[in-house]
C-alpha cells in the first residue's frame, strides 16, 4: 500500500469535527491510526486522559511517541493482543477501518479492550457521497484516486446503513450514528428529485458512529 504520497496534512489532521463525540469523563484513550499524534494530543490538552496510539508508518509514529504516552508502530492487528483488557474508555478509528483487510475481526477483538462503559468512536467514508455515486452510477467508472472516497489505499467500502449493520452484527450497541462533513453543493438535492428526496445520505462525506459493548 502506498501511504507515502498522501497530502501534507494526512498524518497530522486535527479532525475537529470528531472532538464533540469524546466523553469528557474518559480517562484512557487509544487512537488507532494516530498519525503524528495531533488528534490525541489535542484531546490530552483539553481533558488530560492517558493517551495511547497505533500508527502504521514509522516516520509518523516516531513523532507521535514524543507527545503521546504510549505508541505502537506497525499494523494495528499485530498489537491488539498486547493491549490491556477492560482498559480504554475511548478507542478512536478516524478513517481507519476502511483501510483494513478485515475491520470486522479488528472490531471483534478490540471489544475486550474497552472499559465497562467504554466506547468506540469511528469516522468512515460514505460510498454514497454524491460525487462518488455519480462516478459509479452515471459515469460507470470505478477508478481509484490518491485520496478521498476512492482512495487507492481503501480496502473496504461502506454506506451509512452498512456501517450501522456492521456494529450491530458484531454485538455493539449504537449510541450515535450520523453523517458528518456535509457538502455545500446543491447537487445532492438535484440528484434526489427523482428519488423524492429519500436518498439525502449522499450529502455526507463520512459517518461518525459511537458504539459501546
Amino acid at each position: 500500500m502506498d501511504y507515502d504520497n498522501k497530502p501534507d496534512n494526512y498524518y497530522n489532521n486535527t479532525r475537529y469535527e470528531m472532538f464533540g463525540f469524546y466523553p469528557e469523563d474518559a480517562k484512557t484513550l487509544l487512537d488507532v491510526g494516530c498519525g503524528e499524534g495531533t488528534f490525541a494530543s489535542y484531546i490530552k490538552e483539553k481533558h488530560n486522559p492517558e493517551t495511547w496510539g497505533i500508527e502504521l508508518m514509522p516516520e509518523h509514529g516516531e513523532k507521535a511517541k514524543k507527545i503521546l504516552d504510549k505508541v505502537f508502530i506497525g499494523e494495528c492487528e499485530s498489537f491488539i493482543e498486547e493491549l490491556p483488557n477492560d482498559y480504554f474508555d475511548v478507542i478512536y478509528f478516524n478513517d481507519v477501518l476502511e483501510h483494513l483487510v478485515d475491520p470486522y475481526w479488528v472490531l471483534e477483538k478490540i471489544k475486550d479492550k474497552l472499559s465497562e462503559n467504554g466506547v468506540i468512536i469511528s469516522s468512515i467514508p460514505n460510498m454514497r457521497y454524491h460525487s462518488a455515486l455519480k462516478k459509479l452510477v452515471l459515469n460507470k467508472t470505478w477508478e481509484y484516486e490518491e485520496h478521498g472516497i476512492m482512495d487507492k489505499t481503501h480496502l473496504r467500502f461502506f454506506t451509512g446503513k452498512s456501517i450501522a449493520n456492521m456494529y450491530k452484527n458484531l454485538g455493539y450497541k449504537i449510541v450515535t450514528h450520523k453523517g458528518i462533513n456535509k457538502t455545500k453543493s446543491i447537487k445532492p438535492y438535484l440528484y434526489n428529485i427523482p428519488f423524492l428526496f429519500t436518498a439525502m445520505d449522499m450529502r455526507y462525506l463520512q459517518y461518525a458512529t459511537v458504539v459501546k459493548k
